[in-house]
């Protein structure tokens, strides 16, 4: 499927800094709850990420990532996740966060 560049624009894809990460034993795949600054204009979200194979709670803060900041919240069981934090597959399908090679400001849009 091709896509206009209008469709592109309109998924705003931004950087954040992961302030907190909890486990979520209660998912019903393995899973941790993330809460992301994304600067001033957006603030604070929270996401549940599938990504236990590869990181732990206490190695994510401080981290940044890219995450979909314009979809509407979704309930993941008793957590409502507000933010899509995006991942690409290693070589056994287990989640890579995607995040800038160097310190970026917060709220930076992808373009």
């Amino acid at each position: 499927m091709t896509i206009t560049y209008d469709d592109f624009a309109a998924v705003d894809i931004r950087v954040g800094r992961i302030t907190r990460a909890e486990p979520y034993p209660e998912a019903r795949k393995p899973a941790i709850k993330l809460w992301v600054d994304f600067g001033a204009e957006i603030g604070e979200r929270k996401s549940s990420a599938q990504i236990t194979r590869h990181y732990s709670p206490e190695g994510l803060v401080g981290r940044q990532v890219l995450g979909v900041v314009n979809f509407p919240p979704r309930q993941i069981g008793k957590f409502v996740s507000e933010v899509l934090i995006l991942g690409l597959p290693d070589a056994d399908g287990e989640v890579v966060l995607i995040g800038p090679g160097h310190d970026v400001p917060l709220g930076g849009k992808l373009f």
